[in-house]
């Protein structure tokens, strides 16, 4: 047998390398994981409130390596340099962790309360939960493709949970039916790119994308499996014209799962888009420029335009979560000129939106536990009952608007500031203005319901104070600090950062 043979056998044998703590947080969650089933399976079935404790303990412990990680320092590769363990995973992983925290905090009550399996809720939401982390790592096709459907899978099923609700069943079979879509168009894509780089790993992809290896003219080859894939990954963060599952999908499933899909699958689909365009299809800005391009102008204005119109807050939460995903695709149209100013948006905006979104859901929850409704009409002198939520409300409606000094300021600054880099382009330029307009746009219908809230009469006239139980509270306040302290905090600096748009 010739020797290159004898070679290609042995190293299909050997041993890979494995880091154990690059892949704690992973396995900490998966042991969690195995904890909440057996604590389930075994718990009399009136035992309420052990499941979630169990779930939430276990999401803060998976904290614990990524912080160790984060002090650390060092970049962790395993697999041939599929899975890779750098700051930008570890923020990410910690985001996803703390949104996930904040998450199960809203599911407590409202899960208990209704007629739903705990146990089984808590467990999709922990693997759906344990895909994300691995999207923020995988630096391979195949990598990120497993953790695509490892955190789509419990979302579906989770996106039905209300299962004797139409409105339900309708969220549950059109995120499916639209996800099982959006991946096998990204699936297509994925193996254009496989045949034409003859390998899964992001940085060979992105040599053989650059220079067009292959069999003869692959270029148009490489352009379809650019844009099939990047096509994929718009679906899982909403991007108009894809964005259509988004507000049937969000007014039917239970409302903490409508904030985990707005916030955690969301990032987890920019997570995937930063990867791709940064590594993958570094060498074709050609393609990926025009088309995020295209897709944050539509993205934000069709869903700002939408979200006028709308009477339930749910919907309109929705619609203005197609809009922010506009805004966070904005950079990535500039991404050739100023990648890492691109980055940097999208990671702030992400961290932002999270915190800004779970917070608006957090009283959504809050307020429907005494009205009932989901209609913006029904919000009416919520001041004069609850003044506390109404405060707490209008910060996080104002701060996804982008008044200072609240956090969502500092989310619209860094976008204007990597579209408007030294590297100044027309298309940056004009898509700023774009940006600009929406964001006027956005701050209407923000200030529609801050103003039920404030100026309006009660509906019916019932003024009994709201009861919030101490987990949903416990949400409301961990999301207002986030949302406070990175308005304010980043204040006096980006003041003084303006200077660098004036004229010498």
């Amino acid at each position: 047998m010739p020797a290159f043979l004898l070679q290609s056998v042995a190293s299909t044998f050997d041993q890979p390398t494995i880091d154990f703590h690059a892949l704690a947080p992973a396995l900490v969650l998966t042991g969690a994981l195995v904890v909440v089933l057996l604590v389930d399976l075994f718990t009399p079935k009136g035992s309420r409130g052990i499941v979630p404790s169990v779930a939430g303990i276990g999401i803060l412990a998976a904290m614990v390596p990524v912080l160790t990680l984060a002090l650390d320092g060092a970049d962790r590769s395993m697999f041939g340099g599929a899975y890779v363990v750098d700051n930008f995973s570890l923020v990410m992983q910690a985001m996803f962790l703390l949104a996930a925290y904040v998450v199960v905090l809203l599911s407590t009550n409202y899960i208990a309360e209704g007629d739903y399996a705990e146990g089984e809720y808590y467990f999709l939401l922990l693997s759906a939960l344990l895909g994300m982390l691995v999207m923020a790592s995988s630096r391979d096709l195949v990598t990120m493709f497993v953790a695509l459907e490892l955190l789509s899978i419990p979302a579906y099923m989770l996106a039905g949970w209300r299962k004797r609700d139409r409105l339900g069943n309708e969220a549950g079979v059109k995120y499916y039916l639209m996800g099982v879509f959006a991946s096998a168009v990204t699936l297509y894509g994925m193996s254009l790119l496989y045949g034409i780089s003859g390998s899964t790993l992001f940085t060979d992809i992105a040599v053989a994308v650059a220079r067009g290896d292959g069999f003869g003219d692959t270029t148009p080859f490489i352009t379809l499996g650019v844009v099939f894939v990047l096509v994929g990954f718009a679906f899982k963060v909403s991007a108009v014209p894809f964005h259509t599952w988004a507000p049937d999908t969000y007014e039917g499933a239970p409302t903490p799962v409508t904030a985990f899909l707005s916030v955690n699958s969301k990032a987890a689909g920019f997570v995937a888009l930063l990867q791709l365009i940064l590594i993958a299809f570094i060498g074709r800005d050609d393609v990926v420029g025009p088309l995020m391009w295209v897709l944050a102008a539509l993205t934000m204005t069709v869903g700002n335009l939408i979200a006028l119109r709308q009477t339930n807050i749910v919907r309109m939460l929705a619609y203005s979560g197609v809009a922010q995903a506009g805004f966070m695709l904005a950079p990535l149209a500039v991404v050739g000129s100023n990648s890492d100013g691109a980055r940097s948006a999208v990671v702030t905006y992400l961290l932002i939106y999270a915190a800004m979104n779970l917070g608006a859901f957090a009283v959504v929850l809050a307020v429907a536990r005494k009205t009932r409704s989901a209609e913006i009409a029904s919000w009416g002198g919520l001041f004069e009952y609850a003044p506390g939520l109404t405060v707490l409300m209008t910060v996080f409606l104002f701060s996804l608007a982008g008044i200072p000094p609240l956090g969502g300021w500092l989310a619209k600054f860094v976008v204007f500031r990597a579209l408007l880099s030294p590297e100044l382009t027309a298309g940056g330029v004009i898509l700023a203005v774009v940006v600009g307009v929406n964001s006027v746009i956005a701050l209407y219908y923000y200030a529609n319901v801050a103003r039920q809230m404030w100026m309006n009469p009660v509906p019916d006239g019932d003024r009994t104070p709201v009861r919030v139980p101490f987990s949903l509270a416990a949400a409301i306040a961990l999301t207002l600090v986030f949302t406070v302290a990175f308005g304010v905090s980043n204040l006096a600096t980006r003041f003084g950062d303006l200077a660098t748009f004036l004229p010498a």
